[in-house]
């Protein structure tokens, strides 16, 4: 179950939701599916791979913050994770979410090794997602939850991904018909 937004999240999510094409925004469906599996789990840290204007990280970041949770972020654009960081001080979240400016895998190549997250989202080059699943992976919690977008909307260009990920041992994986279609596969071991 979704808990109540205050008024200023409310409207935020709804002027985000009018520019979901301009700045690839997931779907409100998916928000809040991933909201309630962040509430439901109990999950205390992620990561999200694409943070565009900020949208998907109010809904992660609100959960993260109602589990008294912490996440981090990655944005190349320096003008859209600008924008993000505004979203995210209206919401409420900015304290918990740390934006990560660069280039993705950069970014993950060069986190700690002994970071570890309990949950993980990916929206961002598709054609590298195979990428950040082999980069996240060593970081995310055993019981954790991967979770990548546009699986079926862009499933050439993801295809690599999805037979890793299908194939690795350590994951239970699924494709859920979310819009744009939702990678979703827990951590086993």
């Amino acid at each position: 179950m979704i808990e109540k937004f205050d008024a200023v999240t409310q409207d935020t999510l709804l002027n985000l939701e009018k520019t979901q094409r301009n700045f690839w925004n997931i779907s409100r469906q998916t928000a809040e599916f991933l909201h309630n599996t962040i509430i439901n789990e109990g999950f205390i840290s992620g990561i999200e791979v694409g943070t565009s204007n900020g949208y998907s990280g109010v809904w992660l970041g609100k959960a993260f913050k109602s589990n008294n949770g912490k996440m981090r972020t990655i944005e190349f654009y320096e003008k859209r994770y600008s924008i993000a960081q505004a979203n995210f001080e209206k919401c409420g979240v900015a304290d918990i979410i740390t934006i990560c400016p660069g280039e993705a895998i950069k970014v993950l190549e060069y986190l700690p090794e002994d970071l570890k997250f309990d949950f993980a989202f990916v929206d961002a080059n598709k054609r590298e997602s195979v990428d950040y699943f082999r980069l996240i992976h060593p970081h995310l919690k055993p019981g954790g939850i991967y979770t990548c977008d546009n699986v079926l909307s862009h499933k050439e260009k993801v295809q690599t991904y999805i037979d890793a990920i299908s194939r690795h041992p350590d994951y239970i994986h699924t494709v859920l018909d979310l819009p744009a279609g939702l990678s979703y596969a827990r951590k086993i071991r």
